[in-house]
């Protein structure tokens, strides 16, 4: 068995350095660029699409808008998306959204969703939680017959009012439980 020496310890260190450095961890990467174009085009879809979300926006306090989450499933299913945090029009942070599943599922899809946060208290718990996860504080919007997002005064009475549009896919049922979000750096 051999001893290292502090000597062989620092060098050692020293050589693995640059091999870290070169390990992404989003600083001064183009990953925000791009979270911030797709909530931009999201944005716009949602608000070209369903005309009554653009009411709701103002009235909230602040939105999570994740432009785009796949998930998949065969018995053990799971999905993965990221997004930005806006106040007041501006991206203040970025969060991924991840979600487990078990159960009786087959197949894969894509949706859009957007988190309107209709009171303070609701957007500071948000962002003081170390993980947030999808619960009973959320009402949600769906596509009605007429191609229009519901939401209604009760409905926008909520702390929290989830958006979903734009599913694709071959997966049964677009649902936000479970859905675990997370401050990222891009």
């Amino acid at each position: 068995m051999s001893t290292v020496s502090r000597r062989s310890f620092t060098l050692g260190a020293l050589a693995a350095t640059p091999l870290l450095a070169a390990c992404g961890n989003g600083v001064g990467s183009r990953g925000s660029e791009r979270i911030d174009a797709r909530v931009d085009t999201t944005l716009n879809y949602l608000y070209n699409t369903y005309p009554n979300t653009r009411s709701l926006a103002d009235k909230s306090t602040g939105m999570l808008v994740m432009p785009l989450v796949t998930e998949a499933g065969l018995g053990i299913g799971g999905g993965y998306g990221r997004g930005a945090l806006r106040i007041g029009g501006s991206t203040v942070d970025y969060y991924s959204a991840t979600k487990g599943s078990v159960g009786l599922q087959i197949g894969a899809q894509q949706f859009a969703h957007v988190l309107f946060f209709m009171t303070d208290d609701a957007l500071s718990k948000f962002r003081r939680a170390s993980g947030w996860a999808a619960g009973a504080d959320i009402e949600y919007a769906f596509r009605d017959q007429g191609e229009n997002i519901r939401a209604e005064t009760t409905t926008s009475t909520s702390p929290v009012v989830a958006v979903i549009f734009g599913q694709a896919g071959l997966l049964a049922g677009v649902s936000l439980e479970g859905m675990k979000y997370t401050r990222i750096i891009p």
